[in-house]
C-alpha cells in the first residue's frame, strides 16, 4: 500500500469541558494521522466525541474548553498557535464542512459575498478574480446558472444546493485538508450520494486529505481508506477500512456493523447495540463500553484499555476482542 504524504498528525489530542465546576471530558487522547488523497473516516454514535474532534484540531473549541495534546500540520505544531496565525490556516490550508448549512451560512449576505469573504481572507486575487473564481466554484460543485445565482441568499437554496455552497466556500482556497462533519445529514439519499461523489472527486483532483465524520459505516465502506471507531470520546478501534468492516475486533465495532441491515426478513425486528452511551458526567472507570458490552469481565470495569497496535496498520482498545471472522464484504 502507498503511503501518501503526511499531512497532519493528531497525538494525545484532550478536550474538556466545565460546567457547574464539573470536568466533561468529551475527547481523550485521541491520536490519528492523514495523508493526501486519503480519506479517514470517524464513526462512532451521537455524542462519541466525533464533531468536536474537528472543532479541536482547528481551535475552535478552545473558546469554550481546554485542549491538550499535539496537532501537526505539514510539520508545523498548530496547537499552540494563536488565534491570529491559527486564522491564516483555517479556510485557506484546512477547510471544514459544517454539519448544518443553514446554521453555517450566513442568512444575511449573498452567498457570493460569502466565497468572496474567503477568497479576500485567503487568496491574492483581485475583485474580478475573485468573482470568477466564486462563479467557478459554484459551477463545479454542479449549481445550475452560477453566475446569476451569486447574488442569492442562503434561504433561496435547496437543501442539497446550499450542501454544495457550503462546499464551494470550503474548497474556494484550495485547501490541503477538508474536514467534512456529517456533510449529508438531513438530506434524502439521492442528494447524499450526489454530494458524497462530488466531495470524492474534488478530493481526487486536488490531491485533498478529508477527514469525514459519520454515524453511517456503508458510507465509510464506499468512501473511506480508513477509519477510527469512536466511543464516549477515545478511539476503540482503528484501522483500513476494509479490515475493521469485513473483521472488526472490538466489541462496539461489531455491534455498529449489526445494526446495518442485511438481507433481513419483512417484520424482522432490527438489532441495536443494548443500552445508551455514558454521560459525561459520570464516566465509567474503566472501559467506557463495558456497562453494555456481552465480553465484559471484572477487570473491564475497574481498567481502561489503552490503543493498542496488534497489527501493522490496526489498533485496538479491548481486553476481550471478539473472535476474529468475516461478517460482511467492505
Amino acid at each position: 500500500m502507498i503511503n501518501p504524504k503526511t499531512l497532519l498528525e493528531v497525538n494525545n489530542l484532550s478536550t474538556t469541558f466545565h460546567r457547574g465546576g464539573v470536568a466533561l471530558p468529551a475527547v481523550r487522547d485521541v491520536s490519528f494521522s492523514v495523508g493526501q488523497g486519503e480519506v479517514l473516516g470517524l464513526v462512532g454514535e451521537s455524542g462519541s466525541g466525533k464533531s468536536v474532534t474537528l472543532r479541536s484540531i482547528l481551535g475552535l473549541s478552545r473558546r469554550y474548553g481546554q485542549v491538550t495534546g499535539d496537532v501537526r500540520w505539514i510539520g508545523q505544531d498548530i496547537a499552540s498557535l494563536s488565534e491570529r496565525k491559527l486564522r491564516h490556516i483555517r479556510g485557506g490550508e484546512i477547510a471544514m464542512i459544517f454539519q448544518e448549512p443553514m446554521t453555517s451560512l450566513n442568512p444575511l449576505l449573498t452567498v457570493g459575498m460569502q466565497l468572496d469573504e474567503t477568497l479576500k481572507a485567503h487568496t491574492d486575487l483581485g475583485r474580478i478574480a475573485r468573482r470568477d473564481r466564486a462563479i467557478e466554484m459554484l459551477d463545479h460543485v454542479g449549481i445550475p446558472a452560477a453566475a446569476s445565482r451569486l447574488g442569492e441568499f442562503p434561504h433561496q437554496f435547496s437543501g442539497g444546493m446550499r450542501q454544495r455552497v457550503m462546499i464551494a466556500i470550503a474548497l474556494a482556497a484550495n485547501p490541503k485538508l477538508l474536514l467534512a462533519d456529517e456533510p449529508t445529514t438531513a438530506l434524502d439519499v439521492t442528494i447524499q450520494a450526489q454530494i458524497l461523489d462530488l466531495i470524492l472527486s474534488l478530493a481526487d483532483e486536488m490531491a485533498m486529505g478529508v477527514i469525514l465524520v459519520t454515524h453511517d459505516l456503508g458510507v465509510v465502506a464506499q468512501t473511506c481508506n480508513n477509519v477510527a471507531v469512536m466511543y464516549a470520546g477515545r478511539i476503540v478501534e482503528q484501522g483500513a477500512v476494509r479490515q475493521v468492516l469485513r473483521m472488526p475486533r472490538h466489541p462496539y465495532t461489531l455491534g455498529l456493523m449489526r445494526s446495518v441491515p442485511q438481507d433481513v426478513p419483512p417484520r424482522t425486528q432490527l438489532y441495536s447495540v443494548p443500552g445508551t452511551p455514558p454521560s459525561l458526567e459520570s464516566l465509567p472507570i474503566g472501559c467506557a463500553f463495558a456497562p453494555r458490552c456481552q465480553n465484559r469481565t471484572d477487570h473491564c470495569l475497574t481498567a481502561r484499555p489503552s490503543l493498542d497496535t496488534i497489527t501493522s496498520c490496526r489498533r485496538l482498545a479491548c481486553f476481550n476482542p471478539v473472535s476474529v471472522k468475516k461478517v460482511g464484504a467492505a
